[in-house]
């Protein structure tokens, strides 16, 4: 029986197989495209990324939606300038930290009086509208432990955290509550669930050692605040070494590496996590539409069997190289080889 895209992702989520590997494709800049509009003006309006977000669903027949506009926007909510470019993200301008010491006056936006999060509120309103309980809507936050990223430059925010610890535990309570209100303020509009977005805790950046005296205990604090189900994204990064101890922060959903084994990711996933991923979207710009095909089947292979997985980039975000051919072929490929039970899976050599 075919099942509704909500209905398929919850189902994986139960580590069981739906009737479809899930599939999302985080095509989040294409929606301009699709409107014939510039980024910058496609993320000007509400209107025109829910209706982006609309089309490319009907096109490529993906499983969810998304609010998210751009990961600058949450530091454009703190007073920071965005920097806008004709092919690729809008990404952060100059930092709002500009000494430690700016910390200790530091206060979280407030998400009712902030322009930029109310067009995402309004975004994430008017897609659910749209879908009801048809398709997951996929809100976007910035971990507390990553958010400094972009908040004070990466330099600093290393020294912060080795040399003025109290100001680093002062600046992950404030981000804290900002995460934990931006979430419950886009799960109250229609968000299905939160993206928690936390690429300094993949072990490509921070040992294991580190990550558990600093993103893991931010993580658990601030996840079992959060009002609904969420995905730990980390932005390419990896994660098998923490693996286990991502499952116990609250997350449901790991974002994963295409620079690790799928097949080893998914045993230690099993039962605890799923799997969000792995393709790979800067190579995704010079795939061919057979060279798809076969990645695509290839992965469904490593994780599909048994549920527990959900097809989609690496990262959270395709970039705007690529080409729309690619995308249907990734859409074709989920749709041919990715319906259950995989018994090629089993045959095949």
């Amino acid at each position: 029986m075919t099942q509704t895209s909500l209905q398929r992702v919850l189902t994986t989520l139960g580590h069981k197989e739906p009737d479809r590997v899930p599939f999302f494709l985080l095509a989040t800049m294409h929606g301009a495209k699709e409107l014939g509009l510039s980024i910058k003006e496609y993320f000007s309006k509400a209107e025109n990324v829910v209706e982006g977000q609309l089309r490319m669903r009907a096109k490529y027949r993906h499983d969810c939606l998304t609010s998210f506009f751009y990961v600058a926007i949450e530091v454009e909510a703190w007073g920071s300038e965005v920097v806008f470019c004709d092919d690729g993200p809008p990404n952060s301008g100059m930092p709002i930290i500009r000494s430690a010491e700016d910390i200790k006056h530091l206060e979280p936006p407030k998400i009712e009086e902030t322009a930029c999060l109310l067009k995402v509120l309004k975004t994430t309103e008017l897609l659910k509208a749209k879908v009801g309980d048809e398709a997951p809507i996929i809100g976007v936050a910035i971990s507390p432990f990553s958010l400094p990223v972009m908040q004070m430059g990466f330099d600093k925010y290393i020294e912060l955290m080795v040399e003025q610890p109290d100001l680093f535990e002062r600046l992950m309570k404030i981000n804290e509550a900002f995460c934990v209100a931006w979430s419950n303020a886009q799960l109250e509009v229609g968000a299905t669930a939160i993206a928690y977005v936390d690429p300094i805790s993949s072990t490509t950046i921070t040992s294991r050692e580190m990550y558990l005296k600093t993103g893991f205990k931010v993580a658990q604090q601030t996840l079992a605040q959060i009002k609904g189900p969420t995905a730990t994204l980390m932005a390419s990064g990896r994660c098998l070494p923490i693996v286990g101890d991502l499952a116990q922060t609250g997350t449901a959903i790991i974002g994963v590496s295409v620079l690790e084994d799928l097949a080893e990711i998914k045993a230690a996933c099993q039962n605890k996590l799923t799997v969000l991923g792995n393709l790979n979207g800067i190579e995704m710009r010079r795939w061919t539409p057979e060279q798809t095909e076969t990645i695509v089947k290839d992965v469904i292979a490593q994780a599909g069997p048994g549920g527990g997985f959900i097809l989609s980039d690496n990262h959270g975000e395709i970039p705007w190289q690529v080409p729309d051919e690619i995308l249907m072929a990734i859409s074709e490929a989920v749709h041919k080889w990715g319906r259950y039970p995989l018994n090629w899976v089993e045959n095949d050599d």
